[in-house]
């Protein structure tokens, strides 16, 4: 089953992040994703205009919650996003971090 395809399961802690064996494999999926420190994902996106970039901030904002997993977003210069990703009550990276990655992706089309 392709990471997109997939559901975010809560996270309450207890147990590791992800081993630098496991990212590197789901990142296989989200290819366009920066890993940073083994602790995050990032990526950064360009728009046409401020309207676009915040079209595209609302529809994050509607799939984090449908997955109950946020991102950090931040939307700069009039036109760009970055959104970071991880997985707070474990310090690290899990699975559902590459998960909302993908579903991202498959939204931008």
């Amino acid at each position: 089953m392709t990471l997109s395809n997939k559901k975010c399961v809560p996270c309450e802690g207890g147990v590791p992040p992800l081993a630098r064996g496991e990212i590197e494999e789901l990142k296989k999926e989200t290819p366009e994703w920066r890993v940073i420190d083994n602790a995050k994902i990032e990526r950064e996106w360009k728009f046409a205009d401020f309207a676009l970039a915040l079209a595209f901030v609302n529809k994050v904002g509607e799939i984090a919650e449908s997955e109950n997993h946020h991102p950090d977003i931040l939307l700069f210069g009039w036109n760009k996003v970055r959104l970071s990703l991880s997985t707070h009550a474990i310090g690290g990276l899990s699975e559902n971090d590459f998960i909302l990655a993908a579903k991202i992706d498959r939204s931008k089309g």
